[in-house]
This record gives C-alpha cells, structure tokens and sequence, in this order.
C-alpha cells in the first residue's frame, strides 16, 4: 500500500510517499480501506513541527479518514466487508469524561493518521457512515465536526432563539454554524474577508462582521445581541479572547478551541470575564459516543459538511499548501482511492 510518512519535523516539503505492507486485523480490528482524508489546522501544525519534541516519528499523519471496510479480524461482528465507515479522532476515548489514558491515542499525532491507503482500527472506534454523505464528506466529521458538535451542543446547550458566534471559515466555525441553526439559535459570523461573507449568509449566518473593518467586532456583536451573545465559538485562541469575552453576555459560555491569532494582547480583558461569571470551556474535540450522536444527528437532518477542495493523493503537499494559504472556505480534503 502507499502512504505518507514524516520521518522528521521537515515541513510539507519532508513528507515522503512511501510503500508498505498492507497489515492484517488481528482479534476486535477492521482493516479499512481509506477512501478519503480531510486536513484540520493541527494536522498542518503537526507537519510544520509545531509539537516539537512530543511528536512520534515516523508518522503516517492527518486524522481525519473515512473508507470502506476491506476485512475484519476474529470477534469482530459489528461490521463486515463493504461497510462504510469513519474512524474516530481518540481511538480510546469511547465515553464519559476525558483522561490521560483516554486521549492518549491520538490519529495522526501519538500514533499513525489516515493518510494512507489501509488502516487497522479497533472495532470500538469506527461508526457507520451516514448514507446520504459522500466519503469525502464524511471524512470531514471526526474532528471540525465533533468540536463544533461539542461547543454548540454538548457543552454550548445551544437552544431556540440562542446567539452563537462563531469566528472565520474554517471547518469548526463552518459546522458550528450548522449545529447553531439545527438547533434554532442565531448565529453571528466574522471573517476577514467579504466574499466569504456573503457564503457564511447562505449557511444561515443572521449577522456578519469583518473583523479587519471592524476590530471592535465583539462590542458590535454584543449591541446587535442585545445583552450578549450565549456562545462564542472561539477558534483564534488568546489574540481574539478579548473580544469575544467583550462579546459575550453576563453568565454566557466561550468554547475555547484555537490557538490561530498569536500571543495574548496586553490589555487583558479577563478579569471582565470573572466579574462577569462568563465560563470559558477548553475543547479537544470528543469521544466516539460523540461522534456517534453527531453522525446521528447529521444523518437526521441531511446535513453536509462543507468541502472546499479535494485533491488527488499524490497532491496531498499541495492540500497542505492550499490550506496554509488560508483561502478556503470549509474542508480541504483528499481523495484516497
């Protein structure tokens, strides 16, 4: 089989595209097929070197796959040849609060990704594809999916006639702005740029800010909300914190998930936070109990993840290279087979 492989933390330029044996399932694992990747920004992160000396090489990387079942190993019964599957981002985490031993099995970081051709999953952590999406598409659920599931839903408790707001077009934001209108809330959505704007309108976003035309994009969020917003979808970390915390209203939430804007700014806005009882809730993610209720719930409304790009397999350098331009829109994905 043909995978990528990082034998160092060289860059995009140091993946190498290299043969393997195609392993065999042993007791409780499936052989999948994998039909299709898509990249999250941890995924470039972790070519670029961005976990240092934490990181395991080599490492077949990316986390997020979606394929066909190819052969399952002895005691497996749950799925069969043929079977269209997605892997989980935590192999180990099945349910219930995180811990050390649930998450130490990270794809595409502690241990191999899916970008390859073959993966051996244990059976707990695969859940049936949905029949409506794509392998493409589906591939784009274990991670962007998951965490803006767990923002919006899990941790968020998003209801009726909610405000969330969400930051950029990624693919968190993207789904959390899905999972905000599936569950009845208003959604306020910044980016940077105005064409991409007017496609956050088309997915349902009620108000919109430019952030680079209004940098005081929290204060406007907060006057056009009324007392504030319930939940800020806060992927730009501690270089947009200010804001959303300006953002939010008296006892509301934000679901802290990214490091994307730098280092922290030095009018800190945090102690407006305390007096304020806002709570802001770290993110990684999410079990495969999860991912199965958000694939359930995908699966009842007919919801599909939005796809910027796909490119061919021996075109995973220029995927990597397409989203560290940061001019998608949605998920950058990768057609395996």
């Amino acid at each position: 089989m043909k995978c990528y492989e990082l034998q160092g933390p060289n860059g995009i330029d140091g993946l190498a595209f290299v043969d393997k044996p195609v392993p065999e399932p042993g007791e409780g694992q499936v052989l999948v097929r994998l039909k299709a990747a898509t990249l999250n920004y941890r995924d470039l992160l972790t070519v670029k070197g961005g976990y240092g000396s934490r990181q395991k090489f080599p490492l077949v990387p990316v986390s997020d796959g979606a394929g066909v079942v190819e052969r399952v190993g002895p005691g497996v019964r749950e799925f069969a040849a043929g079977d269209r599957v997605i892997g989980s981002f935590f192999e180990s985490w099945l349910s219930g609060e995180p811990s050390a031993e649930k998450m130490n099995r990270a794809l595409g970081g502690s241990v191999d990704g899916v970008l390859t051709q073959y993966r051996i999953f244990p059976k707990h952590a695969l859940v049936r594809t949905p029949e409506h999406l794509s392998d493409i598409e589906a591939a784009a659920l274990p991670c962007a999916g998951v965490t803006a599931w767990s923002a919006v839903v899990k941790f968020g408790g998003i209801r009726p006639g909610q405000i969330v707001l969400t930051q950029g077009t990624g693919g968190v934001s993207l789904f959390a702005i899905q999972f905000a209108k599936m569950c009845g809330a208003r959604v306020i959505a910044t980016s940077s740029s105005d064409g991409k704007i007017e496609r956050v309108k088309q997915l349902g976003a009620d108000f919109t800010l430019n952030y680079k035309a209004t940098p005081d994009w929290g204060k406007k969020a907060r006057e056009w909300s009324g007392q504030g917003v319930d939940l800020v979808v806060e992927v730009g970390g501690v270089g947009t914190l200010n804001e959303s915390i300006r953002a939010v209203r008296i006892g509301g939430t934000i679901a802290f998930i990214g490091v994307l804007a730098g280092p922290p700014p030095s009018d800190s806005r945090l102690p407006l936070m305390v007096m304020q009882q806002q709570r802001l809730q770290g993110v990684t993610v999410g079990s495969v109990e999860d991912l199965k209720a958000m694939v359930e719930a995908t699966a009842v409304h007919k919801m599909k993840p939005v796809i910027d790009r796909t490119f061919a397999f021996d075109q995973a350098k220029q995927a990597f290279s397409h989203m560290e331009s940061g001019t998608h829109f949605g998920k950058v994905a990768i057609a395996i087979d």
